[in-house]
């Protein structure tokens, strides 16, 4: 049985060098729920998701980051970050049970090769990361991810080297995997937050709006009326000169 997983706030400002890079803001994470984060380049939505990770070394954060359980952050999130941070010097199966690996508890090959069959790379479980493409080492990084089966998962744009198919594909097989997880996942893309999202927020210059999902339990068809409008909406708040 899986811990339950906590809501997560984080509260407060973020500069580099003097420089504001957001806030003050506050962003709740619901509970057991996918959140989805979307904004324009530059607004911080990186380094709020390395913050709550804590592994943002710099920039200068004033406020509060809690969960709602009061236990300690590190040991119960799972990051997928914007880069695949593959080994080079481990080959595929290498990769996805990293962290097997350095925390010295004994690889679990079987699941690991079922999740590697999974991402469609079962076929290239002995290969070094500069033998794959762009796509197939995305796919790695999201199993690792997955393999790590935590209660909190943070995911910075973890689909946006896949195709069309293969992104719907993956986006599938995170939903099933994350379900009753608390999930943050930074995305520029208004088709995947309207599928995925239980929450959406929409982080601008000028702050925090939130953005009433469609109806539906995710992942949500790809041809859904309702969540095809959501998308639309989206992508015109994103072109907007600032979200209100």
């Amino acid at each position: 049985m899986h811990p339950t997983p906590p809501e997560l706030v984080i509260d407060g400002s973020a500069r580099i060098d003097g420089t504001p890079i957001f806030g003050p803001l506050r962003l709740r994470i619901p509970a057991g729920r996918w959140t989805c984060l979307l904004g324009p380049s530059g607004v911080g939505k990186t380094t709020l998701l390395r913050l709550l990770a804590g592994v943002d070394d710099v920039s200068d954060f004033t406020g509060t980051i809690s969960a709602s359980d009061g236990l300690p952050l590190p040991g119960r999130m799972a990051l997928m970050a914007q880069g695949d941070l593959l080994m080079p010097w481990l080959d595929v199966l290498g990769n996805v049970t990293l962290g097997a690996r350095l925390r010295g508890t004994p690889v679990d090959r079987e699941r690991a090769f079922a999740m590697l069959e999974r991402v469609g790379l079962t076929d290239h479980a002995g290969k070094t990361p500069d033998a794959l493409s762009g796509g197939q080492r995305q796919r790695v990084a999201l199993a690792r991810t997955l393999m790590e089966d935590r209660p909190i998962v943070l995911l910075d744009e973890p689909f946006s080297a896949l195709d069309a198919r293969t992104r719907a594909q993956m986006q599938d097989l995170s939903a099933e995997h994350l379900a009753g997880r608390t999930v943050l996942m930074v995305t520029h893309d208004p088709a995947e937050a309207a599928r995925l999202g239980d929450a959406i927020n929409i982080l601008s210059e000028t702050g925090l709006a939130e953005f009433s999902p469609p109806h539906g339990v995710p992942p949500r068809p790809v041809d859904d009326s309702e969540t095809l409008a959501a998308q639309g909406r989206l992508l015109a708040l994103l072109r907007a000169p600032a979200i209100p």
